[in-house]
């Protein structure tokens, strides 16, 4: 199976201002590429890549005063297999995991844990350990919150957004995350593309995926708690410990964001003679009546259900 990934974000500065970027496809997925078209800024100027203290292949440069546009499109081979499961994986004691995977059991900027640990043992501490703990965990998540980009707020916490009962995807992410952490289960977070493959096509404007990967039995392994279901075609940008760690860009100074397309979607011609699909900026949407109207509605539906025990 072929994937198209790629976006368009523009921002404007009023003077130059550095800026890192963590929009990079994972290295593990570099041979996957079939051919690609940046990264590329306009106006031109110096891209230089680096790795993070997590691996993320990242870029700095500095963002000139004015706009700036940066591109990036590519056809990425999968093998078109759903995430895979394995409910025999089982917890690993803390004194047993590897030293790497310590810093996924504590807190973090979003995740946290001290002020979650009580509630996540009174929910899920007499589930069987192993998977069946995490997809637990997934399922009251996903049950919990409501999803609307009408939600979207940067600085909502894994707390925050259960007592708020809604969010984005990064929310439903920090939320399980944390929830992990809280049963000695390293968690960790992932931004990455996933397209609306083998499932019904989403109305909603195409945007970066937050999901988060746990370590059992030895090995990491995929969950999604704003889905809550086996997916198609996902593709890794970064790993961090939440959304603190990889933000998609993070400026040294203050910035607009003027445009924000992505797209990710299965292709049948890989040689980019192809510009069929509609490339949505997520700028209006996020800000528009519409989804103003649209978030206020479920707002009230969240409120009005009573909350779990």
């Amino acid at each position: 199976m072929l994937i198209r990934v790629g976006y368009e974000i523009a921002i404007r500065c009023n003077e130059p201002t550095p800026m890192n970027t963590y929009l990079n496809l994972e290295s593990a997925r570099i041979p996957d590429i079939q051919c690609e078209r940046g990264p590329t800024a306009t106006p031109d100027v110096r891209l230089e890549t680096f790795r993070d203290l997590f691996g993320n292949r990242c870029l700095r440069l500095v963002a000139p005063a004015g706009n700036l546009s940066l591109k990036y499109d590519a056809v990425v081979n999968d093998d078109g297999r759903p995430d895979p499961v394995d409910e025999d994986a089982a917890e690993v004691s803390v004194d047993k995991v590897p030293v790497e995977c310590l810093t996924y059991l504590s807190a973090s900027r979003y995740c946290e844990t001290d002020e979650l640990s009580n509630l996540a043992w009174n929910l899920f501490g007499h589930i069987k350990p192993g998977w069946g703990r995490v997809q637990a965990i997934c399922d009251y998540v996903n049950q919990r919150l409501t999803f609307s980009y009408g939600f979207a707020r940067a600085t909502r916490t894994a707390m925050q957004a259960h007592e708020e009962r809604a969010g984005v995807c990064r929310d439903f992410t920090h939320l399980a995350v944390a929830f992990c952490r809280c049963m000695n289960i390293p968690a960790r977070y992932v931004n990455g593309y996933l397209g609306d493959i083998g499932v019904p096509p989403d109305p909603a404007p195409m945007d970066f995926n937050a999901w988060f990967e746990v370590f059992l039995g030895g090995k990491w392994h995929t969950f999604d708690a704003r889905h809550n279901q086996r997916r198609i075609g996902r593709i890794v940008v970064a790993r961090g410990r939440d959304a603190a760690d990889i933000p998609l860009i993070h400026t040294f100074g203050p910035h607009e964001l003027t445009n924000f397309k992505v797209w990710t979607f299965e292709e049948h011609d890989p040689s980019f003679a192809s510009q069929r699909f509609e490339k949505v900026s997520l700028i209006t949407p996020w800000f528009s009546p519409r989804w103003s109207r649209l978030s206020r509605h479920i707002r009230e539906r969240s409120e009005a259900e009573p909350s779990p025990h």
